[in-house]
C-alpha cells in the first residue's frame, strides 16, 4: 500500500518538476540592472595642512541625497548556487558642511564597482525564487565639491537579498535590497596658496542601501520539449479459433462474434474485416480455401447478431500470418483462427 501512495505521489509531482526544469535550466546569463541609492549621511574628521605654518582638524558633515544605480552582470547559474561578474555605477548629490563654518557646499560622489558575487536561489526552478547573495570587489571613488575632484580605491563588499520571477526558461526578473560599504577612503587634496603649500585630507565612512530592479537572459536555454505524440489507437479486435479441418463454430467462438457485434454497434460507423488462417498442415491451395470458409462462417454469424453484410470484408490467408510460426505440416491450434477486427 505505502508503494502504491509513494508512486502516486510521484506521478502527481512530475508535471510540477517539469515545469521546474523547463523554468530555469541554468547554464550562463547575462543581465541588466538600476535602481535608486541611498549613501548613509555621515559626520567626520578633516584634516587641513599649512605647511609650515598650520596643522589643525575640524569636522564635517555629509548629507546626501537619493541617487542612482546601473550596472550589468554575467553569470552562471548552477540551479541553486549562482556565480557573478559584476560592473555598476553609483552617484550622489549632497551637501557638506565644515565645522562651526556658516552655509554648505554641494558635492558629488561617484562609485564605480567591480565585484565577484555568489548567490543561493531557494526553491530554484520554480516561477518565484527568493534568493540571497555576497560580494566583494573593488570600488572607484570619486569626490567633488568646491570646484575640486579627488579619487580613492578601496575595498568594496554587499550582501543582497531578493526575489526573482522565471518568465519563462530564457528571461528572468529580480527585485532586490542591496547593501555596499567600503573601506573608508583618504581624500587628499593638495595646492598651493599666496605661495604656500597646503593639503587636506578627509575620511568620510561609505555605506549605500541600494533597492534594484534586473532582468537576466539565460543563454543555451533548453528548447520547450515537443508535445508528446498523440497516443495509437489500436482497433478493437476478437480472435475465434477452430478445430483441425473444420469451419463450424464453437459456442465460445458464437460467443466471442456477439462481442465483436456488440462492439461494432457501439462505434456507429465502422467496418469489419474477418481475416481467415490456418495451420501448416494440408496442401497449401486447400488451406487457402478453408481460410476463406472459416471467415465467411465467421460473417454469416455478424450478420446474424445484426451487423450490416456491407459493411464486413472476407480474407483469406491461407498458411500465411501464422500466429505461431511453425515448420511445415504442424496441426497448432493457435493459428487455426479467425481475426475480427473494427475500424
Amino acid at each position: 500500500m505505502k508503494r502504491m501512495v509513494v508512486g502516486a505521489a510521484l506521478l502527481a509531482a512530475a508535471p510540477f518538476a517539469a515545469q521546474a526544469q523547463s523554468l530555469q535550466p541554468g547554464g550562463v546569463y547575462v543581465g541588466l540592472e538600476g535602481g535608486l541609492n541611498w549613501i548613509f549621511n555621515s559626520s567626520f574628521n578633516s584634516t587641513a595642512t599649512v605647511a609650515p605654518f598650520f596643522t589643525g582638524s575640524f569636522q564635517t558633515n555629509a548629507s546626501w541625497n537619493t541617487g542612482y544605480v546601473l550596472g550589468g552582470v554575467v553569470g552562471y547559474d548552477f540551479l541553486g548556487p549562482r556565480i557573478e561578474l559584476e560592473g555598476a555605477y553609483r552617484a550622489n548629490n549632497g551637501n557638506i558642511t565644515f565645522g562651526g563654518t556658516p552655509g554648505s557646499a554641494g558635492i558629488v560622489f561617484q562609485q564605480i564597482n567591480v565585484m565577484g558575487n555568489i548567490y543561493y536561489d531557494f526553491m530554484a526552478g520554480n516561477a518565484l525564487v527568493p534568493y540571497i547573495g555576497a560580494g566583494a570587489g573593488a570600488a572607484f571613488l570619486n569626490a567633488g565639491a568646491l570646484g575640486v575632484s579627488v579619487n580613492s580605491t578601496q575595498f568594496a563588499y554587499q550582501a543582497m537579498v531578493g526575489v526573482g520571477y522565471n518568465l519563462d526558461s530564457t528571461f528572468r526578473i529580480n527585485l532586490e535590497g542591496r547593501y555596499m560599504g567600503t573601506t573608508t577612503p583618504n581624500f587628499v587634496h593638495t595646492g598651493t596658496a599666496s605661495g604656500f603649500g597646503y593639503s587636506i585630507t578627509t575620511s568620510p565612512s561609505n555605506n549605500n542601501i541600494s533597492a534594484m530592479l534586473s532582468l537576466h537572459m539565460k543563454f543555451g536555454a533548453a528548447p520547450p520539449p515537443p508535445p508528446p505524440p498523440p497516443p495509437v489507437v489500436t482497433p478493437p479486435s476478437f480472435m475465434v479459433f477452430f478445430d483441425w479441418d473444420r469451419s463450424n463454430l464453437s459456442q465460445q467462438a458464437l460467443t466471442t462474434i456477439g462481442q465483436a457485434a456488440a462492439a461494432f454497434k457501439s462505434k456507429g460507423n465502422a467496418r469489419i474485416t474477418a481475416t481467415g488462417h490456418t495451420d501448416t498442415s494440408g496442401p497449401e491451395a486447400y488451406n487457402m480455401a478453408l481460410s476463406l470458409r472459416r471467415a465467411n462462417a465467421v460473417k454469416d454469424a455478424l450478420v446474424r447478431n445484426g451487423v450490416p453484410a456491407q459493411a464486413i470484408s472476407v480474407i483469406g490467408m491461407g498458411e500465411k500470418g501464422l500466429l505461431v510460426q511453425t515448420a511445415d505440416g504442424v496441426r497448432e491450434p493457435q493459428n487455426r483462427r479467425v481475426e475480427i477486427v473494427i475500424q
